[in-house]
């Protein structure tokens, strides 16, 4: 994964300040890694954010799709849920450490469980960070229902606990959790704000966290939420860290996509989504790329 690195670097030089690297979800995906990689790059993206494949055969080809059409990566990271609390942790340190070799640009954690308790949840942080620090590759932790940061005021509790957590801001989960697009919430997120440094950019709702296509003028209050708030956050991030930010888009596939009944045929197309979502970003923040 050097060869990552190394673009990674390059691009961080030639860019300079108040850039966005895009990264497209594999999640769904049905291509080879050459074709997905392929169509990735023709669509204008920078990397990919994929869970690692656990085949030697799809690992080798993966890389070798990475490197054939200069595309960087994140990785995606977990907890196991259902395993108790020492079992799991055992694992995600075990996995994490496995991740961490391949020298990702970041990894990305949906971290802990909204059963286990707040000292339980503490140790996933504590352990990522360690690891974090130690291979000097961000971890970050998702803003996800079922985890440790499934709502909004407790994960203030932990940001206010954990000067070192950071997060990626996937704010659609929380629209749904909290059956609003959180207004009149701005206060409560400043932290969640300040403290988000990767974004997962799809568009949720008060009774879903994923609308059934981005493009349409019923959604346009709720795109617009969305918008108003990740522009924040990648211009809060730029003046601070004057560094590169990093953006997944992040719309799924059928049944996370909805579908129509009895074929389960999805309402829109998930690709075009997600390229639409990199577009409106881009035009947001007035980037030339």
């Amino acid at each position: 994964m050097r060869i990552l690195l190394l673009l990674f670097g390059s691009i961080l030089l030639s860019y300079g300040q108040e850039k966005v690297l895009f990264f497209q979800t594999d999640w769904g995906n049905q291509l080879s890694w050459n074709d997905f990689c392929e169509r990735a790059k023709t669509s204008g993206y920078d990397g990919l954010e994929i869970w690692l494949p656990s085949g030697p055969d799809d690992q080798k080809a993966l890389k070798a799709a990475l490197k054939k059409h200069g595309l960087l990566l994140n990785l995606l990271h977990g907890t196991h849920k259902g395993l108790p609390f020492q079992e799991s942790l055992e694992l995600y340190k075990k996995g994490l450490e496995a991740l961490m070799l391949w020298k990702p640009v970041l990894i990305n954690s949906q971290t802990g469980s909204d059963f286990f308790s707040l000292e339980e949840n503490k140790a996933f942080i504590e352990v990522a960070n360690t690891l974090s620090s130690q291979y000097n590759i961000p971890v970050y932790h998702e803003t996800h229902r079922g985890r440790f940061s499934y709502n909004l005021p407790d994960t203030n509790t932990y940001l206010n606990l954990i000067p070192d957590l950071k997060l990626t801001l996937d704010i659609s989960h929380w629209m749904v959790v909290h059956e609003s697009l959180l207004e009149g919430k701005d206060a409560l997120l400043s932290t969640v704000k300040d403290r988000s440094h990767h974004i997962h950019a799809r568009i949720g709702h008060a009774e879903g966290p994923q609308v059934n296509d981005p493009r349409a003028p019923e959604w346009n209050k709720a795109l617009e939420r969305h918008l108003g708030i990740w522009e924040e956050v990648i211009r809060n991030n730029w003046k601070k860290h004057k560094g590169v930010f990093t953006v997944t888009t992040e719309f799924g596939p059928a049944d996370y996509m909805p579908t129509l009944p009895y074929t389960r045929i999805p309402v829109t197309d998930q690709w075009q989504a997600n390229v639409y979502m990199m577009e409106r970003l881009k035009k947001r923040l007035k980037l030339n790329k």
